[in-house]
């Protein structure tokens, strides 16, 4: 099982949003712990990390194997979760 850790600006993000949506976001975040590449999980170019679709909005990610963690760097509406990356 992978440790999770969310940077500040990712829980920033998460608490602005509509309380249903940070709910299904949230158990997303948490699914990750025992499975951290899910079906449809696509690698961002330029190794950058990972994402997952939840709906409009996406989750991108690092992901440590060695270490087993994954840092949560962005969450957000598809949108704009990938200006500043």
């Amino acid at each position: 099982m992978y440790r999770l850790y969310l940077l500040r600006s990712a829980r920033k993000e998460l608490d602005r949003l509509h309380p249903a949506n940070s709910r299904r976001l949230y158990e997303a975040i948490q699914a990750l712990a025992t499975k951290p590449r899910p079906p449809k999980v696509k690698k961002l170019e330029g190794g950058k990390g990972w994402r997952i679709r939840v709906g409009d909005h996406r989750i991108v990610y690092t992901i440590d194997d060695v270490a087993q963690e994954i840092a949560i760097v962005k969450v957000g509406h598809r949108r704009d979760v990938y200006r500043g990356l």
